[in-house]
C-alpha cells in the first residue's frame, strides 16, 4: 500500500545528505515551508545549496538557515531587501556564495529541469553582466542567452491539502514555485494542513500528481508575519 504520510518533520527530512541542493517554495512570506526549514535546522545537513524566490526576510526562514551556517551557496533573484541582514552579512563577509537568477529565468530553469529539457535560450539578461560568460545566439533578429536547468536533490514545498498518494492542492498565492519544484527534485517533501481520504480530491483540481511527491507532512494553521492565516478564536 502506498502510503506517502510521514509521521514528522524529522522522519521526512531524515535522508537530506550534506552538499545537496535544496529547492525552497515560497514567494515573500506565500508558501514559506517553514516547518521543514526549521526541521533542516535541527537535522544539521550543511554545505547546501539553497535555491529560493530570496535569501529570507529578517531571522525567519531561509534566514534561519543562513544564520545556522549551513548554507555555502544561494540562488535566487532577489537577495537583497529591507530585512535581509543575515545574508547581507555573510555575503559581504565571503561566507555565502550567490548565484542572481532573474526571476522568470528561475523559474523557467527549474521547470525545465522537471520537463527533462536540456538547455533553452532566453532573450532575458542578454546584454548585461548576467550574461557574462554564458553561450548566446541571435535567433530571428532577437538576441538570446543560453540556460541550464536548475536539478534539486531535495524540494521543499508548502500545500493546502494532500492525501497517502501523494497529490496536492495549493492555496492561492501559496502555490507560487511548489509545482515547479516538484518536478525538477529527485526527493519532494511536502507540508499540508489536511489530508485527505484518497478520491477526496477532485482530480481536475491537483496540482502535483503524487508521482512527484516523496513524503507528506501535515502542519498546524499559524498567522504569518504578513497576516496570512490567522489562529482560530
Amino acid at each position: 500500500m502506498i502510503n506517502k504520510i510521514a509521521d514528522s518533520v524529522a522522519q521526512a527530512l531524515s535522508g537530506v545528505k550534506d552538499g545537496a541542493t535544496v529547492l525552497i517554495g515560497g514567494f515573500g512570506t506565500a508558501g514559506i515551508p517553514d516547518e521543514l526549514i526549521e526541521g533542516l535546522i535541527a537535522h544539521g545537513a550543511r554545505d547546501l545549496t539553497i535555491v529560493n524566490n530570496n535569501a529570507g526576510n529578517a531571522e525567519q526562514g531561509v534566514a534561519a538557515l543562513l544564520k545556522a551556517g549551513q548554507v555555502r551557496k544561494v540562488i535566487c533573484s532577489f537577495p537583497r531587501q529591507a530585512d535581509s541582514y543575515v545574508f547581507d552579512g555573510l555575503y559581504r563577509s565571503g561566507k555565502l556564495e550567490l548565484e542572481l537568477v532573474p526571476q522568470g529565468n528561475l523559474a523557467e530553469r527549474i521547470r525545465a529541469a522537471g520537463a527533462g529539457i536540456g538547455a533553452f535560450f532566453c532573450p532575458t539578461a542578454y546584454g548585461t553582466e548576467l550574461a557574462k560568460g554564458k553561450e548566446t545566439r541571435e535567433i530571428n533578429g532577437k538576441h538570446y542567452v543560453l540556460e541550464y536547468p536548475i536539478y534539486g536533490d531535495v524540494a521543499l514545498i508548502k500545500a493546502e491539502r494532500g492525501d497517502r498518494w501523494g497529490n496536492l492542492t495549493y492555496r492561492m498565492s501559496a502555490r507560487n514555485f511548489g509545482p515547479v519544484m516538484a518536478t525538477a527534485a529527485k526527493t519532494t517533501i511536502a507540508t499540508v494542513h489536511e489530508v485527505v481520504e484518497l478520491g477526496a480530491l477532485d482530480p481536475e483540481a491537483i496540482v502535483t500528481p503524487g508521482i512527484y511527491v516523496s513524503h507528506v507532512v501535515k502542519i498546524a494553521r499559524v498567522a504569518t508575519q504578513a497576516g496570512g492565516f490567522k489562529k482560530s478564536a
